[in-house]
């Protein structure tokens, strides 16, 4: 069965993308932890980051690090955390943070209703900094 992540990718549902290549895309999370909080999914729909083929493994990585450039440019946190927890959704996704202390990849304090404005900035300022980055995968 898709899941909710494989159905965003293939249109059926909506997302706030600043980022698209031939192996993985990323957009906002709809329960944000901090503003920017970003996932970055692979297109094939993985359960489990251990079964990742090395190469993706490897590229959903490099793809982490420059959304959180992108990250540290458009908020300027204290630093950006990076996470794998992979228990909601059956489907590989790395969190990708704004963060000024551990407690902000606390899932207890996610926003679970988010303004739809402030995602709208918040996806805006990511696509921005990394466009100033010089990434092409940056949604138009």
């Amino acid at each position: 069965m898709a899941s909710v992540f494989t159905r965003i990718i293939q249109g059926e549902l909506p997302a706030r993308f600043v980022w698209k290549d031939q192996h993985c895309v990323a957009f906002l999370s709809i329960h944000p932890l901090r503003r920017g909080h970003t996932l970055v999914v692979p297109r094939e729909q993985i359960d489990h980051w251990l079964d990742l083929p090395t190469p993706l493994l490897t590229h959903l990585t490099i793809v982490a690090q420059n959304i959180g450039r992108g990250l540290q440019k458009a908020f300027r946190p204290t630093k950006v955390g990076l996470m794998l927890a992979g228990l909601e959704v059956p489907h590989v996704h790395f969190h990708v943070v704004p963060i000024d202390s551990v407690h902000d990849l606390d899932f207890a304090r996610q926003d679970l209703n988010p303004r739809a404005e402030d995602l709208d900035s918040a996806a805006e300022a990511i696509r921005a900094a990394l466009r100033d980055l010089g990434f092409i995968e940056v949604v138009r």
